[in-house]
């Protein structure tokens, strides 16, 4: 019914832990693929259902959605190498998705500007949420039918886009263009994390580390440019589309994006939760810094 796509490239040694949740999913999955960037992984060492794919060079982050085209199941899911799903999480997608067929992931992001990635709404293992919700994009996972690939690749990246951004963007504007397929964020309430998209602490932990895209130098800017690309072809934000949303008010360019408070939150790891928390009292009454 499942095959679930891993990638590896510098964070392999978290390797074995993504797959053991894996295959520790209450709904088992029929094949892992694992799409490697890294140092050569050996096949022997790992679970029969596990199938390598050794790069001699880093191929990027679109070509695993390339390599998803050899599942044989219904569905497909790609995970993060950042990312450790509850073992309910694709029975939580699957349950979702015969209420409301979407892209499911582990946090969604509504954005607030059609240029510019930060400030956004989250939702998903970094901000709970009760009930399903509407989203521009997914990331971390992206739990889909293996029949929407095709519509994924009906456009092929412009070759002017980063291979290490942007994919996310696509996939969910090509549903929107093509199937009029929604994208979502499944049910990731409080008190249940076995149904969560990813263990937070480690998808926070592993997501701002040094080895992470987002932290890479100018990868907000490369962000930022694949956002106003495909909004200007044509992507409907869900600013634009419920226009009964109540006003949000973005108050200046978004203040994780500046250097010294990145560089404050790594060295300071209360700093860094007590900003969190502000930020989130702020979102409550509708303000975003």
């Amino acid at each position: 019914m499942i095959t679930v796509v891993l990638n590896a490239f510098k964070r392999q040694d978290y390797l074995d832990r993504q797959i053991a949740c894996v295959l520790s999913q209450s709904i088992a999955v029929e094949k892992i693929f694992v799409w490697n960037n890294g140092q050569p992984l050996n096949p022997i060492e790992y679970d029969k259902k596990v199938v390598i794919a050794n790069n001699s060079q880093n191929l990027g982050v679109w070509s695993r959605f390339a390599f998803a085209l050899n599942a044989d199941t219904e569905y497909v899911c790609v995970l993060d190498d950042d990312t450790f799903p509850g073992e309910l999480f694709f029975q939580n997608c699957l349950e979702q998705m015969k209420k409301q067929p979407a892209l499911y992931g582990a946090r969604g992001l509504r954005f607030l500007s059609a240029k510019r990635y930060e400030p956004f709404i989250s939702f998903g293992w970094d901000s709970p949420n009760n009930k399903s919700e509407v989203v521009d994009i997914v990331g971390h996972a992206w739990f889909f039918k293996r029949e929407w690939l095709s519509a994924f690749w009906r456009e092929q990246p412009n070759t002017g886009v980063s291979r290490l951004v942007g994919e996310d963007i696509h996939f969910s504007y090509m549903l929107q263009k093509y199937m009029g397929i929604k994208t979502m964020v499944p049910p990731h309430p409080q008190n249940n994390k076995s149904i969560w998209g990813s263990d937070p602490v480690l998808a926070e932990k592993l997501g701002t580390s040094d080895e992470a895209i987002s932290q890479g130098e100018g990868a907000l800017l490369h962000f930022d440019l694949a956002l106003q690309k495909y909004t200007k072809a044509g992507f409907k934000l869900q600013k634009d589309l419920n226009h009964n949303s109540p006003k949000e008010l973005v108050l200046g360019p978004g203040i994780s994006r500046m250097r010294y408070i990145q560089f404050l939150a790594k060295k300071y790891p209360k700093f860094n939760n007590l900003g969190r928390r502000v930020r989130k009292k702020l979102s409550e009454f509708k303000i975003h810094i």
